[in-house]
């Protein structure tokens, strides 16, 4: 089996900043992977496809079928784009999460749009993708997949902490590898934003401009999710249930409602973060400076923020590894984690 492989990771997040694409070498060497990311980029979404990702959970089946058909033409260009505006020989293959729609594990479903077979025929390399939709099979959530890739390529971290449309965090305990969803962060602090004209609340400016609100803050830390035991995971459907419809019914201003959730982020946080260790963060959350301040206020771990690229490309990178793993049809995917009936070798893969 060959120890050498470059391969593309791409990953669309729930916080729908875009198509992040890193090409990655990666090698087996003295017992373990070593990676090297060759180029990197995120490709925005228009506004029209923002709102139509954004809606999709709300589609009827034949609708989102076609939607789905259309996004994985949309990616699938996107991909070949990347791969020829930088002249990418070589290619092992294209690892790809493709779009979160719905994911409701407890019910056994998940959808991530894009992961059509048609796909490789546009590119014309390999695919490796749908990464989730075996795990739900065999009883998983689904999520967190990055766990894997936090153990074997960034093993000199106690913590890996990833802020993006949601945050997680995965670590190691008992010789078992632990990860969890712990709450919303930017899939909440960009809806906020977004109502006073924004994209983003950059830096966290904002946020640090308003005041908190104790009962919605009180509300919000109350939530019945919090006292659950892993594994679990959060979508999109449980934002809009039991989060948004708490944020709407205090009235506060969007100010006072991005520093009261700031606050409500760095608390959740702290609670898996209250013992000595370095913690590497990642995703877009690593960006809110104010954020930052917050969650290092409450923890007592030394908080590491890692090089622009790791920040911005660590899911794709790590995708990429997901998709060498499956390639060899290694694990990739931890019973341990996603409360699966085993681990296993999830994903599929399209061959050109």
């Amino acid at each position: 089996m060959k120890n050498s492989y470059r391969v593309i990771g791409v990953m669309s997040g729930t916080s729908l900043d875009g198509v992040d694409l890193a090409a990655i070498d990666f090698n087996w060497d003295e017992g373990r992977w070593n990676f090297q990311i060759i180029h990197a980029e995120t490709v925005s979404y228009s506004i029209n496809w923002k709102n139509r990702l954004k809606h999709a959970i709300d589609l009827p089946q034949e609708s989102l079928h076609l939607l789905n058909v259309e996004y994985t033409g949309k990616l699938g260009e996107i991909i070949r784009e990347f791969i020829s505006k930088n002249d990418i020989h070589d290619l092992d293959a294209v690892c790809s999460h493709g779009h979160t729609i719905l994911h409701r594990p407890d019910l056994g479903y998940t959808l991530q749009i894009g992961n059509l077979p048609e796909i490789v025929k546009i590119i014309g390399h390999t695919v490796v993708c749908d990464f989730r939709t075996a795990d739900v099979a065999l009883g998983g959530q689904g999520a967190p997949l990055v766990p894997i890739g936090d153990a074997l390529l960034f093993s000199e971290y106690e913590f890996c902490l990833n802020l993006g449309g949601f945050a997680n965090i995965s670590f190691q305990k008992n010789e078992k590898r632990i990860a969890f969803d712990i709450c919303p962060v930017n899939i909440v602090l960009n809806s906020l934003a977004n109502k006073i004209g924004l994209e983003y609340d950059a830096e966290g400016k904002q946020a640090s401009n308003g005041k908190v609100n104790s009962s919605l803050l009180k509300s919000l830390n109350e939530l019945p999710f919090y006292g659950e035991l892993p594994p679990k995971s959060l979508g999109l459907e449980w934002v809009r249930a039991a989060v948004f419809p708490l944020i709407e019914s205090h009235k506060v201003s969007i100010e006072d409602a991005l520093r009261t959730f700031v606050e409500h982020i760095a608390v959740q946080i702290s609670k898996h973060l209250n013992l000595p260790g370095k913690v590497l963060v990642t995703g877009g959350g690593a960006w809110n400076d104010f954020l930052m301040e917050r969650i290092r206020s409450f923890s007592k771990a030394e908080i590491v923020i890692p090089e622009s690229e790791i920040i911005d490309f660590k899911e794709a990178l790590i995708f990429g590894f997901l998709g060498v793993l499956k390639l060899r049809g290694e694990v990739n995917c931890l019973a341990e984690v996603t409360g699966a009936e085993k681990d296993h070798s999830s994903g599929v893969i399209f061959t050109d």
